[in-house]
């Protein structure tokens, strides 16, 4: 691939650092609106296949699907599903033992399942996302190396916040031992196409555990939260983004930042309906990458841990993860703990896993249709994806998606103005053009929804309903 190709598809690269581990021509940079992308050191040299080969959204060899049955397919007993992938079990629950679930996001499952690794003797380190602990560098997080339980309870909580795994993996390559990885979808399949040009990762690399993602933020959703609530941009030093708060349901979380406050170190803790720009559905500081990414439920991870964003489990305000289990080590292992009562597991159908995350799928697989479609018609290049490119879409879905990307891109541009201008008022005003015909549409869609609801209702059913209004 050439240069000036390069240049114009890497914006479709989910920048996870992978080309630049087996290309010495490609850096990681950080971009002016907080996003890490592929550099060139020389703009004349050509783009090495392998480099293309390890891109997921560039790749055009394979795909999720074919590299989730060489890993998985031949396992004995083992299911599958077209939309959650592989599995050999499907988990909704927490961890009892210790401070796992106290000090994690959600239920604790990912660092836990990391201690039994290494408890049990079947890795030596932990590749994971922690802050950053060089003073001099502007980047909160970052990707590293833990060999010890300690090290890895560091790197508990979600971070949305833009990473990359270059570094790490050069250490990988240097370093022998026995490693698990953790990251969102398309991460954790370039790591398994490095492994497949590399035997040093495919001998290393022994646990991939993946994580479900609704899409990738930049450093400005970070500084936007910050800036919200009296820390200016460059002054916020630490962030927790999903503080727990012990009072309301799990989706009700806060954000917990420390930073300068006119010339003090304070901490606040804001929830998050209290903070503009945490619709998750607006998509603000969004990299393109994002949206031409059709693995939801990280299909090529041995275990994967996600939100168990459904009613029954929502309530409880420490929080459940959803698992699906891919790996009969990893199983063997839960099922033990589970015996033990160190884990509290309700086994599920996948129908409850899916359903947890069903309108993530909505609009990263299903609609991803349309959305290729648009790059189609305006004879634009895009990846080349799972998904076939179709316009079947209703109207009001299409406005959606096309409005979407009107925010997405736009959040990048006023934020930047905003700051400039020291006034995050000013991006308030500006982006609410955009989100309050967001906001209508899905007025207009709630109540088509309540009238086909209406609609098949019976007569008994109405009545029941009329009277429950008049007592009110």
């Amino acid at each position: 691939m050439n240069t000036t190709e390069f240049e114009m598809k890497k914006v479709y690269s989910e920048a996870s650092g992978a080309m630049s581990v087996v290309d010495s021509n490609i850096r990681m940079r950080m971009n002016e609106y907080g996003l890490f992308e592929e550099s060139l050191i020389d703009d004349n040299s050509e783009i090495s296949q392998t480099a293309v080969f390890v891109s997921p959204n560039l790749n055009k060899e394979t795909n999720e699907s074919e590299v989730a049955e060489k890993l998985y397919a031949g396992d004995s007993g083992i299911s599958f599903d077209e939309r959650i992938g592989y599995y050999h079990s499907t988990y909704v629950g927490h961890v009892l033992e210790g401070d796992y679930r106290n000090n994690a996001s959600s239920g604790g499952m990912a660092t836990w399942v990391f201690k039994e690794l290494f408890d049990n003797n079947l890795i030596d380190y932990v590749i994971h996302v922690k802050k950053n602990s060089d003073s001099n560098s502007n980047q909160m997080f970052k990707y590293d190396i833990s060999s010890s339980i300690k090290e890895i309870k560091e790197g508990a909580k979600t971070r949305y916040y833009p990473v990359e795994i270059s570094e790490v993996m050069d250490k990988v390559k240097e370093q022998p031992g026995r490693y698990a990885i953790i990251g969102i979808p398309s991460f954790i399949y370039s790591v398994r196409l490095l492994a497949m040009t590399d035997p040093i990762f495919k001998e290393r690399i022994k646990y991939t555990i993946g994580l479900v993602c609704g899409h990738q933020k930049s450093t400005k959703f970070s500084e936007s939260m910050a800036f919200q609530v009296g820390i200016k941009p460059g002054d916020l030093k630490d962030i927790d983004f999903r503080h727990k708060l012990l009072d309301r349901p799990a989706s009700s979380y806060a954000v917990k930042m420390t930073g300068l406050i006119d010339g003090e170190m304070k901490t606040v803790v804001k929830p998050k309906s209290e903070l503009y720009g945490q619709n998750w559905g607006w998509g603000f500081f969004k990299p393109t990458a994002s949206d031409f990414t059709d693995d939801v439920f990280n299909e090529t991870a041995d275990l994967v841990v996600g939100d168990a964003w459904l009613p029954e489990y929502t309530t409880d305000s420490q929080g459940n993860n959803i698992v699906i289990v891919r790996n009969k080590e990893i199983d063997n292992l839960i099922k033990k703990a589970m015996k033990s009562q160190l884990i509290k597991m309700d086994v599920v159908d996948k129908e409850i896993i899916f359903k947890s995350q069903a309108s993530h799928y909505r609009h990263t697989h299903d609609e991803l249709a349309y959305r290729l479609h648009v790059k189609d018609k305006e004879k634009e290049w895009r990846p080349s994806k799972r998904v076939s490119a179709n316009p079947n879409l209703s109207k009001t879905r299409q406005e959606i998606q096309d409005l979407r990307k009107i925010i997405s891109d736009q959040s990048h541009i006023l934020y930047q103005e905003a700051v400039i201008r020291n006034d995050f008022n000013y991006f308030v005003k500006q982006m609410t053009q955009h989100t309050s015909r967001y906001t209508a549409l899905y007025k207009t869609i709630n109540r088509r929804d309540r009238f086909k609801r209406f609609l098949k209702m019976k007569p008994h059913e109405i009545f029941s309903k009329l009277m429950k209004r008049l007592k009110k």
